[in-house]
């Protein structure tokens, strides 16, 4: 019970090779229609200051050409922040946060603070920003009701917006938590009658998941099964550095960030894929400032890089062309240049 109200909403949205789940618990805090936005950023540890420099340039690109202004401010988070002031989240950063529009991270963590105590764990940083920024539902048994219906009704909303199909995974042959869960998303599908709306349990959809994706637009789930699903669906877009995800509120700036982590062992080697950062803007752009031709432009400049034949080291293959962070995001903001 507790674990379904605190968990955050788990989407895995399909569109074409492309695989991206997206985590929400509500809908645009902004309107397109202000067209001045401002963007916090985070870029982080390890990899995450590469694939943020490269996402905040095709933001700025993407954002130009439809007529959006974006200003960038960019603060201490994690690791970093430990070293240069001795917290995880500083005062200031969150400060920051809550007064932007929208906020983009890079990523979290490293081996160098492994033996930190656990306020002082880069990791925590992340959980009090999300805290901070109200993207968690709050842990309070009387409202587990509540809390499972805004969930679903999220899913229905991306649902309507793409395929029109959901796929609601659980466990309800065995967990009477799944079961309460099964009940609520059953009874909120008469309000989307344009969606169509399946079940399956939760070790189904993981084989089902490996063996015909296609078969799935948008799955909504709780956070245990979400966190499995999402790392066993970034398989299928043949690395964890293509995902992008959103995290999101009733009110205030969402969180927007690549689900991978700071890899510590490539980070400063111009070798991390910025794709999932990038793909992360375009969900900035979508869900956090209503910009959707904005988003889309990055998300088709994304496509055209990819159908072009560059790579990085995670998704090489022979025949294509092995490229680093900084020259993928070049050629993706050619791409962006170049349409019209």
């Amino acid at each position: 019970m507790t674990q379904l109200q605190a968990a955050p909403l788990k989407t895995l949205s399909f569109s074409g090779a492309a695989v991206r789940p997206r985590h929400a618990t509500a809908t645009c805090r902004c309107s397109a229609a202000d067209r001045s936005y401002s963007i916090t950023l985070l870029p982080g540890d390890g990899i995450g200051p590469e694939v943020v420099a490269v996402a905040k340039d095709v933001l700025s690109v993407a954002g130009a050409k439809e007529g959006v202004e974006l200003r960038f401010r960019e603060m201490l988070m994690g690791g970093a922040a430990l070293d240069a002031v001795g917290v995880p989240l500083p005062d200031e950063t969150l400060a920051a946060a809550r007064a932007s529009d929208a906020v983009l991270l890079g990523a979290i963590g490293g081996y160098r603070w492994d033996n930190n105590e656990k306020h002082l764990k880069p990791e925590t940083g992340l959980l009090n920003i999300r805290a901070g920024l109200g993207v968690f539902a709050n842990l309070r048994p009387a409202t587990v009701l509540p809390q499972i219906d805004r969930i679903a009704r999220v899913a229905f909303e991306v649902a309507r917006k793409r395929g029109g199909k959901l796929c609601s995974v659980d466990k309800a042959n065995v967990l009477e938590a799944s079961m309460l869960w099964r009940k609520r998303v059953t009874a909120i599908a008469s309000e989307f009658p344009d969606v169509e709306l399946s079940h399956m349990y939760v070790d189904n959809a993981s084989m089902q998941l490996v063996w015909n994706p296609k078969q799935f637009d948008t799955i909504v789930t709780n956070n245990s099964y979400g966190d499995i699903l999402s790392d066993e669906a970034s398989m299928i877009t043949g690395s964890i550095g293509m995902l992008p995800s959103a995290s999101v509120g009733e009110s205030g700036p969402g969180l927007f960030e690549p689900i991978h982590g700071s890899a510590p062992d490539i980070a400063g080697q111009d070798k991390a894929n910025p794709l999932a950062t990038i793909l992360s803007a375009a969900m900035l752009l979508k869900y956090g400032l209503g910009a959707e031709n904005a988003a889309k432009r990055i998300e088709t400049a994304v496509t055209e890089t990819l159908d072009n034949g560059f790579r990085t080291g995670d998704i090489y293959s022979p025949g294509t062309t092995l490229v680093g962070c900084k020259r993928m995001g070049e050629e993706v903001l050619k791409a962006l240049e170049s349409q019209k």
